[in-house]
């Protein structure tokens, strides 16, 4: 069984699509399969709009966080309710398509239990391009990442991951960063649990109406990382 982990805030506009995109995905694969959005607290009818979609998918669900609590901290909540001997989580836009699951599954083998998905590997695409400001931003986030506390890994924060169930308990139940900086805390587990991440190239595509402020958000995975940083220490 495969559990898919969406997180969700202010999306009621973008997900029907993403939702008849993963279905048919599914619908089309002899896979028992789970789909979970987690609502982050959103303001809009985000929620309504997973039940309404639920009412004629029994393979889909949704779990309301109640109150914006960060993007970790919904996808922490997914990945330790889902069921799956798999759990991807992905961002509600489909940025990398779930098209690109099968290449991340492969790597799942022996030590191997984290496979990601990366933008900046030979064997990357990237269909449209991030404005020029947020990817200069990212390409400086991913660096200091390298350099701090994950050596070896070149994208940490495309948001398509893929976990062992046992995997996605180990990283995901102690997590402590609640906000977007949350992806480098899970992979540091992996590797202090003598697990290899595989960083796999994928096709991708920046959607507009990002839900992420640039400035502001950069600066709180800045202190996300530089807190990690110190515990990992």
């Amino acid at each position: 069984m495969i559990s898919v982990v969406i997180p969700a805030y202010n999306e009621a506009d973008r997900l029907p699509a993403t939702l008849l995109r993963v279905r048919e995905y599914f619908d089309g694969a002899a896979e028992e399969y789970e789909v979970i959005v987690v609502d982050d607290g959103s303001a809009d009818s985000t929620v309504a709009v997973v039940r309404h979609a639920a009412e004629s998918w029994p393979e889909l669900s949704v779990y309301a966080l109640g109150r914006n609590q960060g993007k970790g901290a919904a996808v922490r909540a997914g990945m330790l309710r889902a069921r799956g001997e798999h759990r991807l989580f992905s961002d509600a836009d489909l940025s990398t398509p779930i098209e690109e699951l099968p290449r991340l599954r492969e790597h799942l083998a022996g030590r191997c239990t984290v496979a990601i998905a990366s933008r900046a590997l030979p064997g990357s695409t990237i269909d449209v391009h991030q404005p020029g400001q947020r990817e200069m931003m990212g390409r400086t986030y991913n660096r200091l990442v390298q350099l701090l506390v994950l050596p070896g890994l070149h994208d940490t924060q495309c948001g398509f991951k893929l976990f062992t169930a046992q995997a996605a308990v180990t990283c995901f139940e102690p997590l402590r960063t609640n906000g977007f900086g949350f992806d480098a805390e899970v992979l540091v587990r992996a590797r202090r649990h003598g697990w290899e991440v595989a960083e796999v190239p994928v096709h991708w595509s920046h959607r507009e109406d990002s839900r992420v402020n640039a400035l502001r958000d950069s600066g709180m995975v800045l202190v996300d990382l530089l807190r990690l940083r110190v515990r990992r220490r």
